[in-house]
């Protein structure tokens, strides 16, 4: 996550960070009010491309202390032998996750991509 973030700091040309110290900004004003919000509109992709990724990875309750849905998944169907529905109910959980986070991801690329043009 940190090289996503460095990738999109770096990204924003030398000239904005001039721009802004020949406005009499200090260095944290720049980064502030400057850089980071247009580094923030080039990483949003990969940053929710990151977490995408993740989610297919780990578990999210895992991260929470609470056994994984997996986990959960495995024993149900272990003790019921119902293996069919609980990988069913475990593709659905993931794929809604997956597709919510995408699709909140879509909303706030709009929303900046609005802000940009808006600026104009």
């Amino acid at each position: 996550m940190s090289e996503v973030f460095r990738a999109g700091i770096e990204s924003i040309g030398r000239g904005q960070v001039e721009a802004g110290r020949s406005l009499g900004m200090n260095y944290l004003q720049v980064m502030y009010y400057i850089v980071l919000p247009q580094a923030i509109r080039n990483v949003l992709p990969a940053l929710a491309n990151n977490f995408v990724f993740l989610l297919k990875d780990t578990s999210l309750a895992s991260a929470v202390a609470v056994p994984e849905i997996s986990y959960l998944t495995r024993q149900y169907s272990s003790n019921n032998f119902r293996y069919p529905e609980g990988l069913l109910v475990l593709a659905f959980l993931y794929a809604n996750l997956t597709i919510v986070l995408s699709l909140g991801t879509v909303y706030l690329e709009e929303r900046l991509h609005k802000d940009r043009t808006n600026a104009r």
